[in-house]
């Protein structure tokens, strides 16, 4: 039985000190924190649409330093989670929502409807914190502010994390009969290695470039000193 790969609590906070604080590599770290390869460069060439605050994986025991300087020794090496991160449960009773997030709400709630239909009315409001009343009003497009909603991951507004998303979603398609075949897995690693390949090949063909041009200019140079001792001699 294969087990679900462990990932830190927070991947893209992880993922940044890792860049900012190691010489391991875009695709060590992508790896390590379940990012995609072209999000960890991004946040190295400080091209990341969000800013990240650095999470020290040493510091929760995910990580430790022997773990980092053989990642760093060997680019092939796949870094080892050194502690499971500790999920925090909640206790139970309606979600506490701040309240600069309570507008966000039905929009979350429309992106559930829209993009995970098998997900029951009770599961949504106990995940955002709201009542089937407002579902129901969402659903049937009856909400008073309805001109307003627009569909938005409620893991982008915050509203709660891409752990208990997923866990619910997943829940909510096991008690529907839905079996996933594997092909969009499948097809997500095809990508991801093609990606791979591709920033491989151009580092390779950088690699060239930069070889050919430092060739062309020692025979220029040699040539040039040739020219100037003839020149000398005459």
């Amino acid at each position: 039985m294969s087990t679900q790969p462990t990932y830190p609590l927070m991947p893209h906070a992880t993922a940044s000190w890792l860049v900012d604080n190691t010489a391991l590599t875009f695709e060590q770290i992508s790896e390590f924190c379940g990012l995609h390869i072209l999000e960890v460069q991004a946040m190295a060439d400080d091209l990341a649409g969000q800013k990240y605050t650095g999470r020290d994986p040493l510091h929760s025991g995910e990580l430790n330093q022997a773990e980092i300087d053989k990642g760093q020794a060997n680019p092939e090496y796949r870094l080892k989670m050194q502690r499971a991160p500790i999920s925090v449960s909640r206790t139970k009773g309606p979600r506490y929502t701040p309240v600069s997030k309570r507008q966000d709400k039905p929009d979350g709630i429309a992106w559930i409807l829209r993009n995970h239909p098998e997900v029951s009315d009770a599961q949504i409001g106990k995940l955002i914190g709201t009542t089937r009343t407002t579902i129901a009003a969402i659903r049937d497009r009856s909400h008073w502010n309805i001109s307003n909603i627009n569909p938005k991951d409620p893991v982008t507004l915050g509203l709660c994390s891409q752990r208990e998303l997923d866990a619910l979603v997943a829940k909510a398609a096991k008690k529907a009969g839905y079996e996933d075949n594997g092909e969009a897995a499948i097809r997500l690693g095809t990508d991801r290695d093609a990606l791979i390949e591709e920033l491989r090949a151009e580092r390779q063909a950088h690699t060239k470039a930069a070889s050919d041009a430092a060739q062309e200019a020692e025979a220029a140079a040699w040539l040039a000193a040739r020219r100037a001792e003839g020149l000398s001699d005459s």
